[in-house]
């Protein structure tokens, strides 16, 4: 068993069940189930640990992940040895914790055009422990099928184009380019030769970059030509993805239950564990929007599963504002955020739902770190000192702002006016 001394931890890495995570509620440890998936028996078994071994909050990531609130010093070696006798520690190393993400639908979705779960592995076996990768790095492996990957944040994506035919995307500071394409049996070796390359950069000092879209161009069209892919095939154009509600799946569905921004505990997880063993197939898999996905749920029973996970504080409506909405722990649970985001966002929905039910996106962060979502929204709010929020439009946390307002100043002011001239819509003391 190893664990990180906690003199050691800092912010700012991608914490895991080994690296805990200094926050405003103690300490933070990730789990990084493969493929996001628990049984129930595991799903319990992280609820009750959740209880006794920290504050009995847990997070549900934008990766995929579960994370475990409010771990005390006193409490955390316990927990580690409890997860690592589970299989639910990840591998020893200061690499990716799981370099890849997947669909919460792969591996069942009828739409997919390749075995994504198959092609995941191949990746994690030829490339998860590669010297030389980040801790934060990671690749989005997309079936092609109905929950597309391109917003999670990846550093490289594939998503299959054909029943042999796999494209492969960068993130650039220009946004997610298509570099070319390689068939499925070669797609594995391909992603390593790339990451390969990456790592080598990093290990021989030709770049200090950590995440693909910050390599120095030159080096990147380097790294592209050195794999030798095929043309790019775009990937076709897909709905916008539902972070709610039922999926057809077969002879049984699967349905999305989502948590307003990713907050759970441990007596939801519990009652998860619950419906899937009644409803369904006695699976729960973590979505990257934030919910638990229960599959093989009969179409006949899934009226009683909805009902009563609206009634545990799910929700199950596709068309919820909340869901327009991404906000951060925030002031007081993390210890960099400087506003209470989730409360301040939970604010905007009830004062602004309908400008949001119109798929309008806001993202609430506490701090400029942006950890809940790394890309770009209609609105992106960066919580200050002050208690008021630098307002970025079509951008992210990353992106500079001329603005500065007070929540109601936005409520009342900014929010109403969308999508016209954010700059018109602001109090003349605020530009």
């Amino acid at each position: 068993m190893s664990a990180q001394p906690v003199s050691e931890r800092r912010r700012g890495w991608c914490p895991g069940v080994r690296r805990p995570m200094v926050t405003g509620d103690g300490l933070l440890v990730r789990l990084h189930p493969l493929n996001g998936r628990l049984t129930t028996d595991q799903a319990r078994l992280v609820a009750e640990a959740a209880r006794e071994y920290g504050n009995g909050h847990l997070d549900i990531t934008a990766r995929g992940n579960l994370q475990i609130r409010g771990v005390s010093d006193k409490t955390y070696p316990a927990l580690l040895a409890l997860l690592e006798h589970e299989g639910l520690a990840e591998p020893e190393g200061d690499g990716p914790n799981r370099l890849t993400a997947v669909s919460p639908l792969a591996g069942l979705d009828p739409m997919d055009h390749c075995d994504a779960l198959a092609l995941a592995q191949a990746i994690e076996d030829k490339a998860g422990r590669l010297e030389g990768l980040p801790a934060k790095f990671f690749v989005a492996v997309d079936g092609g099928g109905s929950m597309p990957l391109d917003g999670i944040g990846a550093d490289l994506h594939l998503v299959a184009v054909g029943e042999n035919v796999v494209t492969f995307g960068c993130v650039t500071s220009n946004g997610l380019q298509w570099i070319g394409i390689a068939s499925l049996a070669r797609a594995p070796e391909a992603a390593l030769s790339l990451l390969a390359g990456f790592a080598g950069m990093r290990l021989s000092g030709r770049t200090e970059a950590r995440r693909l879209r910050d390599l120095e161009p030159d080096l990147a069209e380097g790294l592209v030509a050195s794999v030798a892919l095929a043309p790019a095939v775009l990937p076709r154009k897909r709905s916008a993805v539902r972070p709610a509600g039922r999926f057809a799946i077969g002879d049984k569905d699967a349905v999305l239950l989502a948590l307003p921004f990713g907050r759970c505990n441990t007596a939801q997880l519990n009652l998860a564990a619950d419906w899937s063993e009644s409803f369904g197939c006695g699976e729960i898999r973590l979505s990257f929007t934030r919910g638990l996905l229960l599959p093989g749920v009969a179409g006949e029973r899934e009226p009683t599963l909805i009902a009563e996970a609206s009634r545990a504080g799910f929700i199950t409506d596709a068309s919820d504002p909340r869901l327009m909405l991404i906000a951060c722990p925030g002031k007081p649970d993390c210890a960099s955020g400087m506003t209470p985001a989730p409360a301040d966002a939970l604010r905007i929905a009830e004062t602004c739902g309908g400008i949001l039910a119109q798929g309008t996106s806001v993202h609430v962060s506490g701090c400029p770190k942006g950890c809940a979502h790394p890309g770009k929204a209609d609105l992106t709010l960066v919580g200050r000192a002050d208690g008021r929020y630098d307002v970025v439009p079509h951008g992210s946390t990353r992106d500079i702002s001329s603005l500065t307002l007070s929540l109601d100043e936005i409520m009342t002011c900014l929010l109403p006016k969308i999508p016209t001239d954010l700059r018109r819509a602001v109090p003349e003391h605020a530009r």
